[in-house]
């Protein structure tokens, strides 16, 4: 909802200066976009530690639940 206003204010802004409309809407396009990169950075950042606590749940669970199978040598098979 911030970002909205931002951008409403933001397009009111340079009416009021006095720059052309497609300067306007080539101003509100580049904003967006580097809003949405900024954004998409931050929630990255924000999930980052459970993204890796997630992980490493995971590797411990396939770690503790991984059935060992004993690996035998091709000459170990003719003694049975």
């Amino acid at each position: 909802m911030l970002e909205l206003l931002f951008v409403i204010g933001f397009f009111v802004m340079l009416l009021v200066t006095g720059v052309s409309l497609l300067g306007i809407l080539v101003a509100i396009v580049v904003a967006t976009a580097l809003m949405f990169v900024g954004g998409l950075l931050a929630m990255m950042l924000k999930l980052l530690p459970w993204l890796l606590l997630a992980v490493a749940v995971v590797w411990v669970i396939r770690l503790i639940k991984e059935p060992k199978i004993p690996q035998y040598r091709r000459s170990d098979r003719w003694r049975y």
